[in-house]
């Protein structure tokens, strides 16, 4: 980015001197010969450094300075002026009005030093800004995302609470069936078994069991031909005597993703 000073002086032979000094560095350079005139330049450019003289007809160096502060507080002030206005300009620089106070007759060194010092001084100011503002637009941006995620937490946990709700009743209407109700998945394993279930094939516990060892053979044949399709309601004699009404025996699919057999019948009244 191209660097832009701001030389103020009455003087045409000091604003000259000043200009031929400095323009060696590279500067953009613009002149004014009054506060006035200052203030018309600084409305047109983009200045990041302002010299300027103490003493100036109509409006002073503190004056002016102290105006841009107002102003143009990014821009970086220096006051060029002899010592014994050391006093007049002491207050500005206290409130930051004016970042250095150099003297007349200057030292061209020491004075090129402080205006490329005053340069850095001014970019970095424009750098923190920017990180500034990008710190504040991406904490903007987590909040809204933070945001985003309470609200879909809160909707996913409304979301489970249901389904356990919804779990819940149905598992209370599976116990009280009077329908004994066996799933099995594919590895052969007992995942559900209501209470009719139990009391009529093993008061012991079915959850958790492998079917082949704990159902009647009789209905284990009816379970592995429910492979050709869903079973029609049919009576069914056990070893032990007992006569049952399968209701049906069929695949789990569709729907629901699980994979298995599910089971429905109840003792022949």
């Amino acid at each position: 980015m191209e660097r832009t000073l701001l030389l103020v002086d009455d003087e045409e032979n000091i604003a000259s001197a000043l200009t031929r000094l400095l323009r060696r560095d590279g500067y953009r350079i613009l002149r004014a010969n009054s506060g006035k005139e200052g203030l018309e330049l600084l409305a047109r450019n983009e200045v990041g450094v302002i010299v300027s003289d103490q003493r100036m007809p109509e409006m002073t160096g503190v004056e002016f300075l102290s105006r841009m502060k107002e102003l143009y507080p990014d821009t970086v002030r220096i006051v060029l002026s002899g010592y014994t206005e050391l006093n007049s300009v002491t207050d500005a620089i206290n409130r930051g009005a004016i970042y250095k106070f150099l003297t007349k007759p200057w030292e061209d060194d020491l004075l090129r030093a402080n205006v490329e010092e005053a340069f850095l001084h001014h970019e970095l100011k424009r750098e923190n800004a920017r990180l500034n503002r990008e710190l504040q637009e991406a904490n903007e941006k987590l909040l809204l995302i933070n945001q985003e995620l309470e609200q879909r937490v809160e909707e996913k946990t409304r979301e489970a609470l249901r389904n356990l709700n919804v779990l819940q009743v149905s598992q209370d209407i599976l116990e009280r069936l009077p329908v004994a109700v066996v799933g099995i998945g594919e590895d052969g394993v007992i995942a559900v078994a209501n209470q009719a279930a139990q009391q009529l094939f093993g008061a012991g516990g079915l959850l958790g069991e492998v079917a082949n060892e704990v159902l009647p053979e009789e209905l284990l044949s009816c379970i592995a031909s429910a492979g050709d399709g869903e079973q029609e309601p049919g009576k069914l004699r056990l070893a032990d005597g007992k006569e049952l009404v399968v209701c049906r025996c069929s695949r789990m699919e569709g729907v629901s993703r699980s994979r298995g057999v599910v089971l429905t019948c109840m003792p022949d009244q």
